[in-house]
């Protein structure tokens, strides 16, 4: 039920067919992770809080840093040398007072993953390391939870959403993120941020179309990214879908899986 402050809040969605009062309850409803409050996860929870969801869970270890304020803009520089969780959540309550924050000042592993992942409706994935990338969608499967994640390099970025604990209307399986790429890239054969550099706009784009896939699919209306991978181009200022599907030598929902559980992750 909404209260008449929030009808006032949530006018602009409410008006809307495909919201209206019944999607927007929904939002109120959903319970979403975010994992990493980096240059994605910033915009994605400062949209997602803007949007009225109800319970926000943020998982991040690390601190504020002077580098981190050129793209992180949940962030100011008052925040600089502070848990991350717990600015974020300070600035999710300045926006929005109608949003439980839940925050977690961890490092996800195989050993909580599922657990945190398990009280959650939804889960997007903003981390900045390929070893997280993969533990999240590994642990999204086990646990049954749709996912949307995104990566960003210096001037591009993907995005994609992935429900691979469910079937398509023909029957075959969903495709995980294993389908789209099967293994991680060694270590070191992609630079850090800090060594590479990253377009401080950039990630803002896909942070931001993180939260509109979010707020998509809890309303549930038009054609999200499952089974396609968006990529943007910062260069040329180009967008282009690539469409994947469940591939059966997977090695987490193949037709003969090698990975179980989440111990390939420890």
């Amino acid at each position: 039920m909404l209260e008449k402050e929030e009808l006032e809040r949530y006018a602009r969605h409410i008006v809307l067919r495909e919201v209206g009062g019944a999607g927007q309850a929904a939002l109120k409803r959903a319970r979403v992770l975010v994992v990493g409050t980096g240059g994605l996860g910033a915009p994605a929870l400062l949209y997602l809080a803007a949007a009225g969801v109800g319970a926000l869970g943020i998982v991040d270890d690390d601190k504020v840093s002077l580098s981190n304020l050129q793209r992180q803009i949940i962030f100011a520089t008052g925040d600089i040398g502070s848990e991350k969780v717990e600015s974020a959540a300070a600035a999710v309550a300045r926006l929005n007072p109608h949003v439980a924050v839940e925050t977690h000042a961890v490092r996800l592993t195989a050993e909580n993953a599922l657990d945190l992942i398990a009280r959650y409706d939804l889960v997007l994935d903003g981390c900045d390391n390929f070893a997280t990338r993969y533990l999240v969608s590994d642990a999204c499967y086990f646990a049954k939870r749709p996912l949307i994640t995104a990566a960003v390099g210096t001037f591009d970025g993907t995005l994609t959403t992935i429900r691979a604990h469910e079937k398509h209307s023909d029957g075959k399986p969903n495709p995980t993120y294993r389908c789209l790429f099967p293994e991680p890239p060694p270590p070191g054969a992609i630079p850090a941020c800090s060594e590479a550099g990253i377009l401080g706009a950039l990630p803002g784009i896909l942070g931001s179309m993180m939260a509109l896939e979010a707020i998509r699919e809890i309303v549930g209306f038009g054609e999200g990214l499952l089974g396609r991978l968006l990529m943007v181009d910062a260069r040329s200022m180009r967008f282009e879908t690539l469409n994947y599907e469940w591939n059966p030598d997977n090695s987490l929902s193949g037709k003969n899986p090698t990975i179980t559980d989440l111990s390939i992750h420890k």
